[in-house]
């Protein structure tokens, strides 16, 4: 997996919902109606991870949803991260 410039980077956070390039990580915050709502979207998020063999750090408290995307494996953001971030703004709007 190649890890990508900074400059891609910042190009194609314009098609991601609230996420910043932040030590060296794609990261945003969620926000959800309930708890109910948060851990369904973490269910469907950690099915795609699984398919995808990429896990994202994340943490929750209550009804929000912290995450940070970054591939190991190049040491950086890939075109990876962005698959996963993507999968993650749609099941966002879903939940």
């Amino acid at each position: 997996m190649k890890k990508l410039t900074d400059p891609e980077i910042k190009n194609k956070l314009k098609s991601l919902l609230d996420w910043r390039f932040k030590n060296n990580k794609l990261q945003v915050s969620l926000e959800f109606d309930s708890f109910k709502d948060c851990m369904l979207a973490m269910n469907k998020i950690a099915i795609e991870c699984e398919s995808l063999n990429h896990h994202p750090e994340w943490t929750n408290a209550y009804n929000i949803l912290d995450i940070k995307l970054t591939t190991h494996d190049c040491n950086g953001v890939s075109l990876l991260d962005f698959k996963l971030a993507n999968f993650i703004d749609r099941t966002h709007k879903e939940c």
